[in-house]
């Protein structure tokens, strides 16, 4: 038998019941959300759905914000996962780039469930901060990771550095370089500047879809958002220098 078998005791009943208790206050939080939207969630609402009272939920949940933190965290694990699924199931069309599939997978998500989607990208609830690099800033950086990844995968360092994009100011570019990083490898401020760009393009059409400002186009919003997502690509991609002279300088 494993060390670790043997130092690592199984839940007690106790601590099995509890999780049992939390999933379902989540579950039931979650159906509130979609049925009432963010605005409506309250504690008092979501112990009521279960026949308990708000002291009882208070043993799990010690505030409205504990919840929507736990809400919030799952919706970005959820979202990451929707679109790391797309990128690692087989598309029909071979020639469609990995970054195209996998914004389709955010899309679908988004478009799945416009009431989660709301929570993460929407107003902000009134009186909630999420935690300080907390459960739900650890959660989002799969997205970065994911969408990093596909958009610059292939590309060394020195390429992305020499992005052909407009120059930053020395405040911006020192700004960039200071910025956390959560992918692999270092990523050139330039291909940061991009990156962001790129997802403010992408995030912008779906949450357009989501809040029904491109119902006009009818059932020809997917191949819309397709024919975007190649096109953004295209330019991004064509910005990359396939070579880069070893004395360029772009400090």
């Amino acid at each position: 038998m494993a060390v670790d078998e043997l130092t690592t005791a199984p839940p007690s009943l106790r601590e099995r019941r509890r999780a049992a208790a939390t999933q379902e206050i989540v579950d039931a939080a979650e159906r509130h959300l979609t049925e009432h939207g963010p605005a409506a969630l309250s504690l008092r609402a979501v112990a009521r759905s279960l026949g308990m009272t708000v002291q009882a939920l208070y043993h799990y949940f010690p505030s409205r914000d504990a919840l929507v933190t736990v809400l919030v965290t799952k919706g970005y694990e959820d979202l990451a996962d929707a679109v790391q699924a797309a990128v690692d199931t087989p598309s029909d069309d071979p020639d469609l780039p990995r970054l195209v599939i996998a914004t389709e997978g955010y899309r679908r998500w988004a478009i799945a469930h416009p009431e989660r989607f709301q929570l993460l990208y929407g107003t902000p609830l009134r009186d909630y901060a999420a935690p300080a690099d907390g459960p739900t800033t650890q959660a989002s950086r799969r997205m970065s990771e994911i969408f990093e990844r596909e958009l610059f995968a292939g590309y060394s360092t020195e390429q992305l550095a020499a992005i052909d994009a407009p120059v930053l100011s020395p405040a911006l570019r020192g700004y960039l370089e200071q910025l956390p990083h959560y992918g692999q490898g270092h990523l050139p401020a330039p291909a940061t500047a991009l990156l962001m760009s790129a997802w403010g393009h992408l995030h912008g059409l779906v949450a357009l879809e989501v809040f029904g400002h491109t119902s006009f186009l009818g059932g020809h919003q997917a191949e819309i958002f397709r024919m975007a997502m190649r096109n953004l690509l295209t330019d991004l991609h064509r910005r990359i220098p396939e070579h880069v002279s070893p004395d360029r300088d772009d400090a």
